[in-house]
């Protein structure tokens, strides 16, 4: 015959082993940094994967369109025009790999800090 105390041990057992093992995980995601090129941007599918949740802490969210005016595709340099005046934005060097020059995009800009 199972007690009540029993059955109240058993399920705070089972959510301590769960929370253990939760945190053992996001120890383990942790371990691997994304990688970052001299401008310190990140790149590639782990870089997306430590943005994940940032949106909660970013300010000044909006769309803004753009006019490409040059791409390099070796650092992912891209200068465009928007709302009249001419900015340098970077990106992963293979995103950009199909812009050019008189290219129309959209960027998506904002900020958060550290």
């Amino acid at each position: 015959m199972v007690i009540r105390s029993d059955v109240r041990t058993y399920r705070r057992m089972g959510l301590a082993l769960a929370l253990a093992l939760a945190s053992v995980g996001a120890l383990a995601a942790q371990d691997s940094p994304p990688k970052q090129d001299a401008m310190g941007a990140m790149h590639g599918q782990a870089g997306m994967q430590g943005m994940k949740g940032m949106h909660a802490n970013m300010q000044g969210m909006h769309m803004m369109p753009a006019t490409v005016s040059a791409v390099d595709t070796k650092t992912g340099v891209v200068d465009v025009t928007a709302g009249g005046m001419a900015l340098k934005v970077h990106f992963p060097p293979a995103s950009v790999a199909n812009l050019k020059a008189g290219d129309q995009i959209t960027l998506h800009m904002g900020f958060s800090k550290p």
